[in-house]
């Protein structure tokens, strides 16, 4: 006897759109506006990989943010533009040098040196943020055969832990850097919650201070997928259309991916998001400071609260919200908002870490 045909409807909903968790803002959706642009960039046909009108109307918001000289290469996750990024502006001999918990370094599957084929010299950070002397533990060797050659400084704004480099701290990376014939890429996955709690333009910490090239990031803020590569220093790179292809992060119907850029940056609703997201983290910082025995570690600095509190809180409280460790074994977790977070999703989060510290 044949066994049945298993029967299939149209797409239904599998989730239940009132659950929140503290994992990651890439959990929370896209944003009804980047949707509704979605909707808007669909119909006819457009030219593909790139030289479609939506990508073209990019351009001109992305130098609006970025400079004159600014240009935008849409891709399709944070990971590809970083390897992008890093590619364009090292040669094959060449390394950069991060921060040790630097996504590039620990969360990228060693994409950057595998895909990317460049070397990684990490530094040990307190705080995730390098600073000039701290480059000077790696920047040495040019001359030497036997090692990689320093060529390209990377820093992340925000950083994984959470902090920010203010505009001066970054002026004096790249100043730092320049002088040693290196250039400055800035991993921007969360450009938005930094330039939101410095209450600046992205400008003043990117094009203003010398940033060389940057990762323009898109999901993290409302976005439904889609990073950028923006090179600001035309002289620093060549031959980016090549490079992108080669990484496979040529999008063919790009316009899907410019278009959520747009809805994003042509107006402010990267920045109302990200401004609602650091507000957020800061109500959940609050509430988790009047817990006693739980531990912030890190300023508030954006949308993330790493905290540390006993392992068996952070099990049982894990199966009543989804989020991460950051270090088991020294029972750091890490909690992250969203655009989509509420006050209500704080406040019962922190209700529930009060429970759970109390049995």
């Amino acid at each position: 006897m044949n066994p049945p045909k298993a029967s299939f409807t149209q797409a239904r909903r599998h989730h239940d759109p009132q659950v929140r968790g503290f994992a990651s803002d890439n959990y929370a959706g896209a944003h009804p506006e980047v949707l509704a642009a979605l909707a808007l960039a669909n119909g006819g046909h457009q030219v593909a990989y790139g030289e479609d009108d939506y990508t073209e109307n990019l351009q001109g918001v992305v130098r609006s943010h970025f400079g004159a000289t600014a240009e935008a290469f849409p891709a399709f996750n944070g990971t590809g533009a970083n390897v992008v990024a890093l590619q364009a502006v090292t040669d094959r001999w060449g390394a950069v040098i991060c921060a040790e918990s630097a996504h590039i370094n620990v969360d990228e599957g060693g994409a950057p040196e595998r895909m990317g084929g460049l070397k990684l010299l990490s530094v040990p950070t307190a705080d995730g943020k390098l600073t000039p002397e701290l480059i000077d533990k790696q920047a040495w060797g040019w001359e030497d055969e036997h090692r990689a050659m320093p060529q390209v400084v990377s820093i992340t704004q925000s950083t994984e832990l959470g902090t920010l480099y203010t505009p001066d701290e970054i002026r004096a990376i790249c100043d730092h850097a320049h002088a040693h014939g290196m250039k400055v890429h800035l991993d921007g996955s969360r450009i938005a919650n930094a330039a939101a709690s410095l209450d600046v333009p992205m400008r003043t910490f990117t094009n203003a201070v010398g940033v060389d090239i940057l990762s323009l990031g898109g999901t993290k803020n409302g976005a439904l997928f889609g990073e950028a590569v923006v090179v600001i220093n035309q002289d620093a790179v060549s031959h980016m259309k090549h490079l992108r292809k080669l990484s496979m992060q040529l999008a063919s119907k790009m316009r899907f991916v410019s278009v959520q850029l747009e809805a994003l940056l042509a107006k402010d609703l990267w920045l109302r998001n990200a401004r609602h997201s650091n507000e957020m983290a800061q109500r959940l910082a609050e509430g988790v400071r009047a817990v006693h025995g739980v531990e912030i570690l890190y300023p508030v600095q954006a949308n993330g609260v790493f905290a540390k509190l006993p392992h068996d809180v952070s099990e049982r409280l894990q199966k009543r919200f989804r989020f991460y460790f950051w270090d088991e074994a020294a029972g750091v977790v890490r909690w992250m908002c969203a655009f989509d977070t509420t006050e209500d999703d704080v406040d019962a989060f922190v209700a529930a870490l009060k429970e759970e510290m109390a049995r």
